[in-house]
């Protein structure tokens, strides 16, 4: 039986894997998280996916209590900004499409919709929900689509059924310090210290950590969350790292935290922006009383220099005081995230750039699978090895997703955006875009194995970025647009009920502070 677990890495991934085994398996089972003081974590604003409130739920925790705690607010979807073209911009929704007759609100669009409205008003509500500002909740805390409401108890991303409206921002730092108390008073161990040495037994596993202060801490599995550096997985146990740099070349990037002072009058957007520049991106993650900013970049075509002033003149102009904080990316996986007795969770697992809002998302898969895959005295290997497929399946998912973002984009007005159309794919993907041209793709046509994103993502995504198929299905020219139609106006009718009573974002989020 196993019954102690050494994390060794505080920060987000840390804690959210020493508060889930905790929550998961009580007092059954010891856990330590050494983590030191001289070690900064990378703590930028942080925007996740709606599963995210599977986690909290697993936890036991309602979002009144910690996301205030956090300057958290809310994530209705991520705005894509000058992808297709300067001044053009879509949503990327937490929202499934509708259907009529068998065929999406996307497919009927490219037959029967107003192309003077864009495919994501037509088929969505939430890009009105975004440009209005508004809270998914109402003032009393009663959600918007209500049906979607409720705890989910101790279920997985994985398991989501229904798609939730919603996701957060969150600063990363913030959160860890919550989940720090939440651990400890759970009775998690926290030691802070610095480790000096892994120590391997006779057979290459992890025997103990030494530190320098409270000497060895041994356990019997042992959880890296050493963040790039892998301090456990890779330069203990030389698992090798299997770059993602062929096809996603981003390496970089700066990040600001910007204060926002005047929130009451200039509001909250409910998104996150990723907004498309010369050499790479800017993601902009409203929090409450500040803005978490920064570029993504590849250093082929545009130096941190380069980099830092881009991202001042575009999000603080005049406010040369803030800190920049320079950031190099370590793009791609593990080969496998689980060797012999560790377990890599978070940046010392993986890392794609945070174009998806991918990070938490990782580390909860992670520490979601682990809990599935708890080993015993026996070490099953075929535990271990649905372990690594899972998290090698949702990594090359998300690989290929954010590839397509960059192929699919229209732009090619720099050499970086020039590069990103002859540059190699992933494969499957140039399949997926032939097919993408002739039809939408559907659950059989995107990537196969669970990574987080549905077909209405890979819909929006190249709709979005102008990756339209060459003509509409035939079949609908022999189906009677009634029923399509009626969805439409029925669509257009409740966004604009919704819009006109939904407070706005600000309101909602500042009202849960002052509960404080």
């Amino acid at each position: 039986m196993i019954k102690s677990v050494v994390i060794v890495g505080g920060g987000t991934a840390g804690w959210m894997s020493a508060s889930y085994l905790k929550a998961a398996f009580g007092d059954r089972l010891d856990v330590t998280l050494v983590e030191s003081d001289r070690v900064a974590t990378i703590g930028v604003g942080e925007a996740t996916f709606s599963t995210v409130r599977h986690f909290f739920d697993y936890l036991g925790l309602d979002e009144s209590e910690w996301l205030p705690e956090c300057s958290g607010s809310y994530k209705l979807g991520i705005r894509f900004e000058n992808w297709r073209e300067p001044g053009h911009h879509f949503y990327h929704p937490f929202e499934r499409l509708r259907t009529a007759d068998g065929f999406t609100l996307a497919d009927w669009w490219l037959r029967e919709g107003d192309r003077s409205e864009p495919f994501d008003r037509s088929c969505f509500i939430t890009p009105a929900l975004c440009e209005a500002q508004r809270s998914p909740r109402m003032l009393d805390g009663s959600l918007f689509a209500g049906e979607l409401d409720g705890s989910l108890g101790r279920s997985t991303l994985e398991e989501q059924r229904d798609q939730f409206p919603y996701a957060y921002h969150f600063d990363a730092a913030l959160l860890a310090k919550f989940l720090t108390k939440y651990g400890t008073d759970r009775g998690v161990r926290h030691v802070v210290d610095d480790v000096l040495d892994v120590a391997r037994d006779q057979r290459g596993w992890i025997s103990h950590v030494t530190t320098r202060e409270h000497g060895d801490l041994t356990g019997d599995l042992f959880i890296d969350c050493t963040g790039f550096r892998g301090l456990l997985i890779n330069q203990t146990l030389e698992e090798p790292f299997e770059s993602f740099q062929d096809v996603l070349p981003n390496n970089r990037a700066v990040a600001l935290r910007v204060p926002q002072p005047d929130q009451a009058e200039t509001g909250m957007k409910p998104y996150t922006t990723a907004t498309a520049m010369d050499s790479g991106w800017i993601w902009t993650i409203p929090l409450f009383g500040r803005i978490g900013t920064g570029y993504v970049y590849s250093d082929a075509h545009c130096t941190p220099e380069e980099a830092e002033r881009t991202l001042r003149a575009f999000a603080a102009p005049g406010q040369d005081d803030l800190e920049a904080n320079h950031i190099r990316m370590r793009i791609g996986r593990n080969r496998r995230s689980w060797v012999n007795n560790c377990v890599a969770i978070g940046l010392s697992s993986a890392f794609v750039e945070p174009l998806e809002s991918t990070g938490i998302f990782f580390i909860q898969h992670g520490i979601e699978q682990l809990v599935k895959n708890f080993p015993d005295a026996h070490w099953d290997q075929s535990l271990v090895d649905d372990y690594n497929n899972r998290v090698a399946h949702v990594l090359d998912g998300v690989k290929e997703f954010l590839v397509l973002h960059y192929r699919a984009a229209q732009r090619d007005d720099t050499p970086y955006w020039k590069e990103a159309k002859v540059r190699a794919l992933p494969d499957g993907l140039a399949e997926r875009l032939e097919l993408s041209a002739s039809h939408l793709l559907d659950e059989r046509t995107i990537y196969p194995a669970y990574h987080g994103f549905e077909q209405y993502s890979w819909i929006t995504m190249l709709l979005g970025l102008g990756h339209e198929p060459a003509r509409p299905r035939p079949a609908l020219a022999h189906i009677d647009p009634a029923g399509a139609r009626a969805e439409f106006a029925a669509l257009k009718a409740g966004t604009q009920r919704l819009v006109e009573n939904l407070p706005s974002c600000y309101e909602y989020v500042a009202s849960l502070n002052a509960r404080r």
